[in-house]
């Protein structure tokens, strides 16, 4: 007879699964669906910063020459963003982990808005410096990093983890082509207003839609008390089984091509001889590149191979991208190479990021992604001061023999080494 009454009763039946599923997600914080919204929210959250944050580099040169800055204070610029992003990071990763990854979001797009508000009130170059301030706490990649990180799965994250270069794709493409139509058809100010506007909207959807609480219960009490800023407990985390090698590893393997990048807008002029437009369509290609990359490529490999082997292709594949940049002498070629050398970069950052976040505890997993996110500030720190040596000393080729060689190097330290990694299927 109750089933009786449940069929007459409307949507008798999806209640009764309602409280069904109820009862069976109640061991997790979160319903199944309730995490797939969560990390899709993350998603949009990461894909909207980016976009803002290209926008803004595709139109600063523009807005620093309009202040009267030249080369040299632009450079200076420049490093300032890269030393500010380079300390948030492991700041930023402790936040996250001692308040919770919807705090660390609100954080980010909060530090975002006022970014771009101090930027579309930079009428001279001391505020133009200034407005870079706020760049200390913009990370909403390792933010929302924490957010998969905490609702997946190990077995689950490296796809995961990797989906999120998708929304970097899609946030070069659209930011590119977005900051030169505004700055062209409105006025040089008008991307700094919309990413005032589209950061405020973010910090919103980060309130409303991130769930307070995103790591399972029983991990949160470990890390209430301990300071945010303090530097003992993120270089603790080194001395984890395996952590120290695979950082090494992430830190190294993509160094040299990573100059080779900061210093490509000068490379892309002197060396292929290529106009702003044609260098802009290059970036929109690798862009594209990284999307399908990371959208088919990486995930389908990680459910397939294990992450021990995975991380030693990509460092081979880097030492063959390296062996061609030695060789490459048009633009072309470098078309060609950017496709091995995108799959190389995706892989390898998808990876280490999986495989250190399993490596720490996860009430450390913030602070682990913190310190992973310091990795490319640290080379666009570094970069224009050693690229630029690297390229008027030995020219463009010499960016390829240095990849070469430290890949090589690396492999033959990965076959060595008893990384604790042979149980680490992605599946």
């Amino acid at each position: 007879l109750p089933t009786m009454n449940a069929k007459a009763s409307s949507g008798g039946e999806e209640e009764a699964a309602g409280i069904r599923s109820k009862t069976m997600g109640e061991s997790s914080d979160l319903g199944e669906f309730k995490r797939g919204r969560t990390i899709l929210v993350a998603y949009l959250i990461v894909t909207l910063e980016l976009t803002f944050v290209f926008m803004q580099m595709g139109v600063m040169p523009y807005l620093a020459k309009s202040l009267g800055l030249d080369s040299v204070g632009f450079g200076y610029l420049q490093t300032t963003f890269g030393v500010l992003q380079l300390v948030g990071g492991p700041i930023f990763g402790r936040f996250a982990d001692t308040f919770g990854a919807r705090a660390a979001l609100i954080l980010s797009c909060a530090s975002g808005s006022a970014f771009f508000l101090l930027m579309s009130i930079s009428t001279n170059i001391p505020l133009l410096f200034l407005s870079r301030l706020p760049a200390v706490f913009m990370h909403g990649l390792p933010g929302a990093q924490k957010v998969i990180t905490d609702l997946t799965t190990p077995s689950r994250r490296a796809d995961a983890l990797g989906k999120l270069g998708l929304c970097f794709g899609i946030g070069i493409i659209i930011g590119s082509a977005l900051g030169g139509v505004l700055s062209t058809k409105f006025g040089i100010f008008v991307p700094a207003y919309v990413g005032l506007v589209g950061n405020l909207i973010n910090t919103i959807i980060a309130m409303v839609w991130i769930p307070l609480q995103s790591k399972p219960k029983s991990d949160h009490h470990v890390m209430e008390h301990s300071n945010v800023f303090s530097i003992r407990e993120i270089l603790h985390l080194m001395k984890f089984p395996g952590v120290m090698e695979v950082f090494i590893v992430k830190v190294f393997a993509g160094l040299p091509i990573g100059l080779f990048l900061i210093m490509f807008s000068i490379i892309s002029m002197d060396f292929f001889g290529l106009e702003a437009v044609e260098s802009g369509y290059l970036m929109s290609y690798f862009g594209v590149l990284q999307m399908v990359v990371q959208g088919l490529v990486v995930g389908k490999l990680t459910n397939r191979c294990t992450e021990r082997t995975l991380l030693r292709l990509s460092v081979f594949v880097f030492a063959g991208v390296g062996l061609g940049m030695a060789l490459m002498r048009t633009v072309w070629h470098y078309c060609i190479i950017a496709v091995p050398l995108v799959f190389a970069f995706s892989m390898l950052g998808t990876i280490t990021d999986s495989i250190l976040t399993k490596a720490v505890p996860s009430s450390a997993t913030g602070t682990m992604l913190g310190i992973c996110a310091s990795v490319q500030p640290l080379t666009r720190t570094v970069g224009p001061t050693i690229g630029g040596v690297l390229y008027k000393q030995f020219g463009v080729s010499s960016f390829g023999y240095l990849q070469l060689i430290v890949n090589i190097g690396l492999f033959v330290y990965l076959l060595k080494s008893k990384i604790p990694l042979g149980e680490m299927k992605s599946q």
